[in-house]
Formats: structure tokens, C-alpha cells, sequence
């Protein structure tokens, strides 16, 4: 049997990006927590942040198909739905959730002080941007850009 040679070992030119972080799949919010945002955000007035707070909360919908939600997926007739039903991007199949009271009176809050909710036609999209009156990203909720 032949033994192969030990070669010599070439260091690294930089440490690995993610030396000394924690890596996997991150705890979920605990109750407590969830209740401590929506404290802070109903403290601070911000009402289209707590309204898609409170349906990521309802809905367990990844952030790409919360923020692609459209008038028509949360209202019919002029009133908030208790019920809605979203076509998820990634599986392409569709998600029923019940919309909750409080869920259902952050939304109400918003489209009454006009900030976020689009009023003009059930096509356009539900959660739009806090300065422009475009479609809100995944990246500007994160802070990132």
C-alpha cells in the first residue's frame, strides 16, 4: 500500500467573513418580543411599518410576496378583508390566512391618515414606499438601501 505525502499547508490570505458568527437559522420571536415591536412602532406613529409588521405576523408570508401585495389582496369594497389569499413567488402556489382584528385596525389607521395605502385603484400595491408612491423593497424595510 502507498502512502501519499503530506503537502504543505497553504494559509489563508484573510480570515473568513463569517469567523466568530453565529451561522444557521435564527431562533423565532418570542411573544414578548413581537408585543415590544408593536409597542414601539405604535409609540413612534409609524403606521404602514406596524401594519406590515402585524400581516408578516398573520400571514407568515415571505418578505418578497408581503411587500408585492396588492389593493385587491387586502380590501374588497371598500373594506378590509378578514380573509386573504396570496400566490406565493418562490412555491407558485397559493396561501390562505386570516387577517386579524388588530392587523385589519393598523391598516384602517394607515389608509385614514393617508400615508402608505394606495386609494385610487384595487390594482395598485397595498404597501408602498414611505416617500415615493412606489412599490416598497425588501431591501429599503431592512435598512440596507
Amino acid at each position: 500500500m502507498e502512502s501519499t505525502p503530506n503537502l504543505p499547508a497553504i494559509p489563508a490570505l484573510r480570515p473568513a467573513w463569517n469567523k466568530g458568527c453565529i451561522v444557521g437559522q435564527k431562533r423565532p420571536l418570542k411573544p414578548k418580543h413581537v408585543w415590544a415591536i408593536r409597542v414601539r412602532l405604535e409609540l413612534a406613529e409609524n403606521h404602514r411599518d406596524l401594519a406590515l409588521f402585524n400581516m408578516a405576523i398573520d400571514s407568515k408570508l415571505r418578505g418578497c410576496d408581503l411587500v408585492k401585495m396588492k389593493v385587491v389582496d387586502v380590501m374588497a369594497s371598500g373594506q378590509i378583508k378578514k380573509r386573504a389569499s396570496v400566490l406565493q413567488s418562490k412555491t407558485q402556489k397559493p396561501v390562505r390566512f386570516e387577517i386579524s382584528e388588530g392587523t385589519r385596525a393598523s391598516i384602517g389607521n394607515g389608509w385614514k391618515m393617508n400615508c402608505w395605502l394606495a386609494q385610487s385603484t384595487y390594482g395598485q400595491d397595498a404597501f408602498t414606499s414611505a416617500c415615493t408612491s412606489q412599490q416598497v423593497s425588501t431591501r429599503g424595510l431592512s435598512g440596507n438601501g
